[in-house]
């Protein structure tokens, strides 16, 4: 009977504790806040009105205005180099000079004969005027006149002939002191005094190592033949590098776009350049010459651009970067590239409202130049909108802004 009793005892108190549980569940969960939701850490830009430079990023090689190889025009042996290497020559300037002596020989042997042949010349024309009187008296056989007549006339193609010869003597002596035709920089000296040099190059018995590899280097024609001289290398190359030239090219499609803008390169368009390795800017310059026929194999097309180089900051056979501007958009909305999403119905960007909740607003992009995208509607200046940590939003998500990023970082 006692054990029965403990045993209800038992059940009454299990029931009493699965009551009171319940109660609990029932209205405890009733009286319990509701846990807020999380908030999503992003970065967040300004949409903002600014003019916006449209370009055209590529590779460029910088090269000498204009370049020229110095050679002799005379043969002889190389008394004298008047320049040191790597420093600036002006045009005019002499550079080196060639043995004189025998050209001053030549010249006086020419002017010996010319005054010969003139000395010879006057006295055939005083014979001419007597026998032209005589002739006029009929004093002397006609044929005597006519041969002297012709005597005259071969005097004076003699005289002119020496005076000819005169001039290509002097000629020749003045081509002994050889002169800079151009403004530039001198390169490495190639030819050493006491070398013989000639039209064709420099003639030396022991070539220097810059002297080879000058003439394993030198440029070609489009031909493929070599512009130095077949016996022999340059005395030095001098190269214009105030300004330079930065070759490179764009494909056929951008040319006649470039064509439009310039109208026909008649406007020039501004380029810059900046250093491979380090990003650091060269010079700015303007883009004026293009080349006159599209190369088949690349389908591209070469431009010049004309570079002030005040600073020396480009050097000929650097390569660079070449950022060259199309256009500049005025007055248009941008946002950094980065904020611009892509659905099912097109672009939208997530838009930052009052209360730290996102909303998904369709966008139309018209441009995009590197990280900045052109906003042609949907979007006004001034608005916020979410640029890293989108992947995880919805509409109507709330965020909490860790980072503003300026408009193009």
């Amino acid at each position: 009977m006692a054990s029965r009793r403990r045993v209800h005892w038992v059940f009454w108190l299990l029931g009493a504790i699965a009551v009171a549980l319940a109660l609990w569940v029932i209205f405890g969960q009733h009286g319990r806040k509701p846990t807020p939701p999380k908030s999503v850490p992003v970065t967040v830009a300004a949409a903002k009105t600014q003019d916006l430079a449209i370009s055209l990023t590529t590779l460029g090689a910088a090269q000498a205005w204009t370049s020229d190889q110095i050679f002799s025009q005379v043969s002889g042996k190389l008394v004298r180099v008047n320049f040191s290497e790597g420093a600036n020559v002006r045009a005019g300037q002499v550079l080196a000079e060639v043995d004189p002596a025998p050209y001053q020989a030549a010249l006086m042997q020419a002017e010996g004969a010319l005054k010969r042949d003139q000395a010879i010349l006057a006295g055939a024309q005083t014979d001419l005027a007597r026998y032209a009187l005589l002739n006029a008296k009929d004093s002397i056989a006609r044929q005597t006149y006519e041969d002297e007549l012709a005597t005259v006339k071969q005097d004076e193609g003699l005289v002119e002939l020496d005076q000819g010869t005169v001039k290509s003597a002097r000629v020749n002596l003045g081509w002994t002191r050889i002169v800079s035709p151009i403004s530039g920089r001198a390169g490495v000296r190639l030819v050493d005094p006491g070398n013989l040099v000639s039209a064709g190059g420099s003639q030396s018995s022991v070539p220097s190592t810059a002297a080879s590899i000058n003439a394993s280097a030198a440029p070609t024609s489009a031909n493929g033949a070599s512009t130095s001289g077949a016996g022999g290398s340059a005395i030095v190359t001098v190269n214009q590098i105030q300004p330079m030239a930065v070759t490179f090219t764009v494909p056929q499609g951008e040319f006649q776009r470039l064509v439009d803008l310039t109208f026909g390169f008649r406007t020039a368009l501004p380029v810059k350049a900046t250093s491979q390795e380090s990003g650091a800017p060269l010079g700015d310059g303007e883009l004026r010459i293009a080349d006159n026929h599209v190369d088949p194999s690349t389908g591209t097309v070469e431009l010049k651009a004309r570079f002030p180089n005040l600073g020396d900051k480009l050097w000929p056979g650097q390569f660079v970067n070449v950022e060259l501007t199309l256009q500049t958009l005025r007055n248009v909305i941008t946002v950094p590239t980065t904020a611009i999403n892509r659905g099912p119905s097109g672009t939208f960007v997530f838009v930052i409202g009052a209360n730290r909740h996102v909303s998904m607003l369709p966008v139309k992009v018209s441009w995009t130049q590197g990280d900045q995208s052109v906003v042609s509607s949907g979007l006004t200046s001034g608005q916020t909108v979410v640029t890293d940590g989108q992947m995880t939003l919805k509409n109507g998500s709330l965020i909490r802004v860790v980072r503003m990023s300026e408009g193009g970082s």
